[in-house]
């Protein structure tokens, strides 16, 4: 890995914990239909919205990339199945995407990106809707590449392919970082691109996989290992 030019990094469970940020998140839109359009939380429990849910990700193989248009999409069949119409769902997931974005940035990431920008150029690559703005470290990244963005979800190839153009150098002169080994290291050594694990719980590999090019247990180890 000694001709790194370009580091690519998930964002959720790399850079901050996802799973309590989108239960808070869900349960914060759910308060909020509760009080403004309550016809829908009478006729859903959050079960019963996780059912559409499932529904909608059945219906739309094809989107799965885009959390953002099934996230739209499963509101609007709650409302309409409530007798709302459409024009309450912009402000509904406003509410939920900005519970969204109020995450919690592990200790040693702000430090890390800030060193790492002196040597190499940083790509986000996630298969999420997180706005890094609203998180306040756009400012930390050169360019950010999303599913949505690049029509393919990580570990498809495309989503790969998008994040080494956008940082400007060959696959081979790319390194992905990231906790999941399916989606972030296996994806990523699948597109040609050097791939290292982030393995915050000393979790063992799985064997089903070829090993990452590295192991990390947060991204603070990673100016060391290159």
């Amino acid at each position: 890995m000694n001709d790194i030019q370009t580091i690519t990094l998930d964002l959720d469970d790399t850079l901050w914990e996802i799973h309590p940020v989108i239960k808070r998140a869900e349960t914060k839109l759910y308060a909020w239909l509760g009080q403004h359009y309550p016809r829908i939380t009478e006729l859903f429990d959050p079960d019963g919205v996780r059912s559409i849910r499932a529904e909608v990700v059945d219906e739309y193989r094809d989107r799965l990339h885009d959390l953002t248009f099934l996230r739209r999409t499963v509101l609007t069949r709650i409302g309409e199945a409530a007798g709302y119409d459409d024009s309450f769902v912009d402000d509904a997931f406003d509410v939920f995407n900005e519970a969204r974005n109020d995450v919690t940035l592990f200790p040693e990431v702000r430090p890390a990106l800030n060193s790492l920008r002196e040597r190499f150029v940083l790509v986000a690559v996630t298969n999420g809707n997180a706005d890094l703005e609203r998180i306040g470290i756009r400012d930390l990244f050169d360019e950010v590449v999303s599913a949505a963005t690049a029509g393919a979800a990580k570990p498809e190839r495309p989503i790969f392919d998008a994040a080494v153009k956008a940082g400007g150098a060959s696959a081979r002169q790319t390194l992905h970082v990231g906790d999941h080994p399916l989606c972030d290291v296996h994806g990523a050594r699948d597109a040609g691109l050097w791939a290292v694990w982030v393995n915050r719980n000393g979790d063992d590999w799985p064997g089903e996989y070829p090993p990452p090019h590295g192991e990390v247990q947060h991204i603070g180890e990673l100016r060391d290992l290159l």
